[in-house]
């Protein structure tokens, strides 16, 4: 049987997604808890993974199992072994041929900027701070050329192991909530430190560093060199995944950027 897991978790206190030798990853601690209620060894594949203080809230994994339990036996069985910044939050069985990563049509992210001249101390593991004012309206007017399926070498870390750097950009919202400025965006597929990066590229512009336009120079040039920094991990969070309706998990991809969950 194969079945598929929402899952939520702070990124803090986590060396990313994946397992690492000595280290203490997200996907070590769910395959231990599941285990624990398979009673058997479970190996969990994820729909993307996630850097050193990254967060989730619609991270999906799939695993298989010969254990017979109940939908509620495996959310709660597994929540009560996980440690307190992770949690299951819903669980389906699924076709065998449904798959974490490869079904996945598209992946929706969030980037965190508090923008406020004094640093935080309550969301200092949630967001960046930018002391800067920012400009929402230049942010957003810089997203334009960023839409649509581009080459987005200019946006990929130097260490991603992607086989190219097309993907497709169906949407880059910005939007400022109080002192909050939020990024949510939307693509078939990220490369490593993509949004991070995008997100980088938009605050510059913000700041009045540079012209809204020079999304465009950056986009153009394939370059990461000619872009701005990379932002930091703890303002961004993996929000959902949007997957085939003949595997029945419409509802998880139903995420709304204004609640910020």
């Amino acid at each position: 049987m194969r079945i598929a897991l929402r899952i939520e978790y702070d990124g803090s206190g986590f060396a990313g997604w994946q397992r690492q030798p000595s280290q203490r990853t997200v996907q070590l601690v769910v395959e231990q808890a599941l285990s624990n209620v398979a009673d058997h060894p479970v190996e969990v594949t994820c729909a993307g993974r996630t850097d050193a203080g990254v967060h989730a809230t619609g991270q999906v994994v799939h695993f298989d199992t010969t254990a017979q339990r109940a939908g509620h036996a495996w959310l709660l069985g597994s929540n009560s072994h996980l440690p307190e910044d992770v949690a299951l939050r819903a669980v389906c069985p699924v076709a065998d041929d449904f798959h974490a990563r490869f079904s996945a049509m598209r992946r929706i992210y969030l980037y965190r900027i508090l923008n406020r001249r004094t640093r935080p101390a309550v969301q200092r593991g949630m967001a960046w701070w930018v002391h800067k004012p920012l400009d929402v309206a230049r942010m957003a007017e810089a997203t334009a050329t960023l839409l649509g399926e581009h080459d987005f070498s200019s946006f990929r870390a130097a260490e991603c192991q992607a086989e190219h750097a097309v993907r497709t950009l169906y949407r880059l919202d910005v939007s400022r909530h109080g002192d909050e400025v939020r990024l949510l965006v939307e693509a078939n597929a990220f490369l490593h430190h993509m949004v991070r990066n995008l997100a980088g590229v938009l605050v510059a512009i913000g700041s009045g560093t540079r012209p809204p336009e020079w999304t465009g120079e950056v986009l153009a040039a394939r370059d990461r060199r000619v872009a701005s920094v990379t932002a930091p991990p703890q303002g961004l969070c993996f929000r959902a995944v949007a997957y085939p309706s003949r595997y029945g998990l419409d509802d998880w991809a139903r995420v709304s950027a204004a609640r910020g969950l």
